[in-house]
């Protein structure tokens, strides 16, 4: 009778827990550095509407005033929007379009936590928003 001869697994659970942990802190760092970028991005889009909101109040009142239609003070509008932007602490641009549209766009970054080990230390993000003025009467855009 021959007598069969265990192989020796001693070990291989080991390999095994070390590669599950492994793949488990990846998963765990895609999941914090990702969801600290949509933080982000969240962030940026807020003040850009912020911005954009201030810029388009800055309205040109002499042709408001007199009935001709509403728009936006092109100076004063750009001069509010990266004043606000400013205080924010962000990058952006500011452009105003047909005299009634006021739209902004910020650009920040997330500091990587756990990518930062496999050389992605930083993610972009660009938000945008718009604003614009009309004039209604009766709530009817005129």
């Amino acid at each position: 009778m021959t007598r069969h001869q265990p192989t020796d697994e001693r070990g291989s659970i080991s390999a095994w827990v070390v590669l599950a942990a492994f793949a488990t802190i990846v998963l765990v760092g895609l999941v914090v550095d990702l969801g600290g970028q949509l933080t982000v991005l969240e962030h940026a889009r807020d003040v850009a509407g912020q911005a954009a909101r201030a810029g388009s109040e800055r309205l040109n009142a002499p042709q408001a005033i007199e009935g001709h239609g509403a728009s936006v003070d092109v100076a004063a509008a750009k001069s509010a929007a990266n004043g606000y932007l400013a205080a924010a602490g962000v990058d952006g641009t500011v452009t105003v379009s047909n005299g009634t549209t006021v739209t902004v766009t910020v650009h920040d970054h997330y500091e990587t936590v756990f990518l930062a080990a496999v050389g992605i230390g930083r993610l972009g993000v660009t938000g945008t928003a718009s604003a614009r003025v009309i004039r209604t009467f009766g709530g009817v855009e005129r």
